[in-house]
């Protein structure tokens, strides 16, 4: 197994992915190279790649680009209707006085349909144990759960009986069935790439040593310095021990020299790491220490602000909204879309220009009834969606009733009166709300494989960040090292509200 090096922004998942178009363009068959990803992004992104510079059928000649638990899911003997869904944990939960909360989110994989996650600490304890391939009595002991012990065997055993009595998998099943059979069910491959190899569990290395003894040659890429998922069951130590070639790509074409150095500083405090030559691009860049993010211009350029736990960025929110900026968050932008979409649309009808009626009948939901809308109009009977419209038109056909020389805030009525005045702030900076945000909220783990021009990082921790670095102290280092190299121009440094409880940079 050869493994390739790629610190931040060096093009670790762009050099795989030109090794793959080497492969192709040397005669390699498509169907004998496997290129796997722990997200579906990734793994579509090499598979639309691919297909596009040979002119491949994406799903026909590179079937085996895909992630890890869709690889195990489209070779083991299981079908969609035996996945366990958000319905299945309702139930169980139910049956033995629990509230087993699961949901379903992102996009769909391939074959299974959307990823289930689940809400409840007892199954997240449970499956942690199972990708660490740990007891489970070990897992707990060292564990912060706060159940006893009783009602976590308890869940834990409802749990199996539950899916063996109605034959449904979880999506560790499907990796552990994969291990069990994919000897004789896993073809041959002559190349397989394996993407972000630092983050594999030891239950996920199991398959990539499986898959190795099935491939001529094979390819594990990451970075060790970035293996911030400890806590999901990521086994660093065996990436960095493997046997097998190295390459280490050396030069960043993000990191800037200052930012570069302080990099570097952090990363020397890791103890166990794989020593690596790493140079920054020819730009300076900037470090600087502030107080307050209400001491930055954040008029201009993409922006990144990262801290180690959600709850540092909750107070935030509110902060930069009465600052008048607009944002993203892992919850969505800070204007609602229907929101946005109603006051682009009527100032874009206050110009005399068209809006479709899926744009209108949006618009509509904030003016109020009578005032706004005549009786029977609410709702836009008779105008389909992508049909045009103008100003005059809905007065004199769509029942639209309010003075249409107002401007948005004294029309729109129902917009909330705490929205109308964040939006003027924000239309009055110049923002386009119903473009997508310069700025971006996120926790250091929410936007790993992330960047921006600016990036700001808070330096307050919570007491359980705390707890767990005295124990282990290199997953710490290793979470501010990802934060810091999110930045390609300039990075800011939060002081600390609370000196006792922060990381020191």
């Amino acid at each position: 197994m050869f493994r390739l090096f790629g610190p931040p922004g060096t093009g670790k998942t762009t050099t795989l992915l030109n090794m793959v178009d080497k492969a192709l363009n040397d005669g390699v068959s498509p169907t004998k190279i496997a290129f796997l990803a722990f997200t579906k992004k990734a793994a579509t992104e090499a598979k639309e790649r691919a297909a596009k510079r040979f002119n491949l059928d994406p799903e026909k000649d590179l079937y085996y680009f895909r992630t890890l638990h869709s690889l195990a899911f489209s070779l083991i003997d299981v079908n969609k209707d035996q996945i366990m869904q958000p319905e299945h944990y309702r139930e169980l939960g139910k049956a033995i006085g629990f509230d087993l909360e699961a949901t379903s989110e992102g996009d769909s994989d391939e074959g299974f349909g959307q990823v289930t996650k689940i809400n409840h600490p007892v199954l997240n304890l449970v499956n942690l144990a199972r990708l660490c391939k740990s007891d489970l009595r070990k897992e707990y002991n060292r564990s912060n759960i706060s159940q006893d012990w009783v009602t976590v065997k308890y869940i834990h055993d409802s749990y199996v009986n539950y899916k063996e009595a109605f034959k449904l998998y979880d999506f560790t099943d499907m990796l552990e069935l994969f291990i069990k059979e994919g000897h004789h069910l896993c073809p041959n491959f002559e190349l397989t790439f394996l993407d972000e190899a630092q983050d594999l569990s030891p239950l996920q290395w199991d398959i990539a040593h499986l898959l190795d003894g099935k491939s001529k040659k094979m390819y594990c890429a990451g970075d060790d310095d970035q293996a911030i998922y400890k806590w999901a069951g990521a086994d660093v130590d065996h990436f960095i021990n493997l046997d097998g070639g190295v390459e280490t790509l050396s030069q960043s074409y993000r990191i800037p020299k200052n930012v570069h150095n302080l990099a570097n500083n952090i990363a020397s405090r890791i103890t166990n790491r794989f020593p690596k030559k790493y140079e920054p691009k020819q730009e300076l860049g900037s470090v600087q220490r502030v107080y307050s993010v209400d001491e930055l211009d954040l008029s201009h350029g993409s922006w990144l602000i990262l801290s180690q736990a959600q709850y540092f960025l909750s107070n935030l929110t509110e902060q930069l909204k009465s600052m008048g900026v607009f944002f993203e968050t892992r919850r969505g932008v800070s204007v609602p879309e229907n929101i946005a979409t109603a006051v682009m649309s009527w100032e874009t009808l206050r110009k005399g220009k068209t809006i479709t009626g899926n744009q209108a009948r949006k618009m509509y939901a904030y003016l109020l009834a009578h005032y706004g809308v005549k009786r029977g109009f609410k709702k836009l009977p008779g105008l389909m969606d992508d049909d045009k419209v103008t100003m005059d038109e809905l007065v004199a056909d769509h029942g639209l009733a309010v003075d249409p020389t107002l401007i948005w805030h004294e029309a729109l009525k129902l917009i909330p009166e705490t929205e109308r005045a964040y939006l003027t702030a924000l239309l009055r900076r110049g923002e386009k709300i119903t473009a997508n945000p310069r700025i971006k909220l996120s926790t250091i783990h929410g936007a790993k494989g992330g960047e921006a021009d600016n990036v700001v990082v808070l330096t307050d921790l919570t007491y359980a960040a705390i707890n767990h670095a005295e124990m282990y102290p290199d997953d710490l280092h290793r979470v501010f090292y990802v934060a810091v190299t999110r930045t390609r121009q300039n990075l800011f440094l939060v002081e600390p509200e609370n000196n006792d409880r922060c990381y020191y940079i």
